[in-house]
């Protein structure tokens, strides 16, 4: 998972989170903000209709233009009703008529009661006031004047008020989520200028990283760029220690080999044959150190090579060094193939190859290059003997040679595997289709 999928993730949850309990609290605050204004409408409701109405020998009279043009509209929504002291309801609105309420309540004179009641699955609300209503002639009568309306209108602005509030707040959400990535691709825009340098440096296209940054990244690409210094440098030192070790050892043996043949010149006698075995064996050594301090192996800061010059360069040489003989090559190489490393691995991969090539070869050599599944694939084939597959495995030995009689050291194809698992390739050598052999690097 990217960094910026990270950061994108954990700001939705963070934002998801933060959204929800905003729109809780809101939409609470709204609830209880119209239940108050529910509660003062009915509560100047009652108290104008305790104001019109009055009282005479038990009986309720009302005005005939009630209060509230409301009640007198059957089921409006807002209704009342006055109770005495048994229950018994002595007066009540014109919009009662043909709707169930809730029952009745009794409440004690002073008393005030608001309440929630569901019938046939319709809410409504209620307030209820209770008072001791004084006659003309002193006497009391306990009576409950109620307010009752049903919520209706008033789950529908709840409802419209959730529907507002969701809508806004996505729509900020979106809005803070873009504004958001926005920000974040601008601050990550160095990280992913880093990548793309080290592609570069990966592809073998620039050596190091040479972009401009911020402070915060720019002690990495230091260290990086430090990094890559250090790797080829150490590459350099311990391929020119190999070198000189091998130049310091190549004198003193050529000066034993001019001693063993001078004494042997003067003793009018062949040189001594297992000392001569001995230098030999130690020369074929020193050429194999040699070709492996030259070997670069696979590196992440290597350049790209474009492969036909190289064959090209290695075949002109190839035909000089065996003009006499009538070699064909056939050369087939993918169009921009390129090689990313070392020039000299890849030369002596297909010198070492295409000169055993042109030594046990009849007429034809055929050098394939192609790209194969992000790698790249060269293939050496020629119509010679071909080479058996029990000595597979014996000539990729050092010092190893198929015929005694045909000049080399022998480490021809020892170089080539030290090469290839250097670059933690594979080598492949079979019969070729031409019935010579086929040796194949996938690298």
């Amino acid at each position: 998972m990217s960094l910026n999928l990270r950061i994108i993730l954990s700001a939705s949850l963070v934002l998801a989170i933060f959204i929800t309990l905003t729109a809780a609290a809101l939409n609470r605050a709204f609830v209880e903000s119209t239940e108050s204004a529910l509660r003062d409408k009915l509560t100047s409701q009652l108290y104008a209709l305790l104001a019109a109405a009055e009282v005479s020998e038990n009986e309720i009279l009302m005005p005939s233009s009630e209060l509230n043009a409301l009640l007198g509209l059957p089921s409006s929504g807002v209704y009342a009703y006055i109770i005495n002291q048994n229950g018994k309801a002595l007066w009540q609105s014109s919009s009662v008529l043909g709707t169930r309420l809730p029952p009745p309540r009794m409440l004690q004179s002073g008393h005030r009661h608001f309440r929630k009641d569901t019938v046939d699955g319709q809410n409504f609300y209620t307030f209820a006031y209770g008072i001791n209503w004084i006659n003309d002639d002193s006497t009391r009568i306990a009576l409950t004047f109620n307010i009752t309306t049903d919520l209706k209108s008033f789950n529908r602005q709840i409802n419209e008020y959730r529907t507002t509030l969701w809508s806004w707040l996505l729509a900020m959400a979106v809005l803070l989520l873009m504004t958001q990535a926005a920000i974040l691709r601008w601050g990550l825009l160095p990280l992913r200028r880093v990548g793309a340098e080290l592609n570069q440096i990966e592809s073998g296209r620039q050596q190091q990283v040479e972009g401009s940054y911020p402070q915060e990244i720019s002690h990495l690409t230091d260290n990086i760029n430090l990094l890559l210094q250090q790797e080829r440098e150490q590459k350099t030192r311990y391929r020119n220690a190999l070198g000189d070790l091998a130049h310091s050892l190549k004198t003193p043996l050529a000066v034993l080999q001019s001693g063993l043949n001078t004494r042997g010149n003067n003793n009018n006698s062949p040189p001594d044959q297992s000392m001569q075995e001995q230098i030999t064996r130690m020369n074929s050594i020193v050429e194999y150190q040699l070709q492996r301090a030259a070997t670069a192996g696979a590196s992440s800061s290597a350049q790209s090579l474009e492969i036909k010059p190289v064959i090209d360069r290695i075949l002109a040489s190839l035909e000089k060094v065996y003009r006499d003989s009538s070699i064909t090559p056939h050369v087939s190489v993918e169009d921009a193939l390129t090689f990313r490393g070392d020039e000299g691995d890849l030369m002596e991969l297909l010198g070492n190859l295409l000169d055993n090539a042109y030594k046990w070869a009849r007429q034809n050599v055929y050098i394939i290059a192609e790209r194969k599944e992000k790698k790249l694939s060269l293939k050496i084939c020629d119509d010679g003997p071909g080479i058996p597959a029990e000595h597979v495995k014996t000539l990729l030995q050092r010092g190893a040679r198929a015929d005694q009689t045909i000049a080399g050291h022998g480490i021809g194809l020892s170089i080539v595997r030290n090469i290839v698992d250097a670059w933690q390739g594979e080598l492949i050598i079979r019969k070729s289709p031409q019935g010579g052999a086929e040796i194949q690097i996938i690298l």
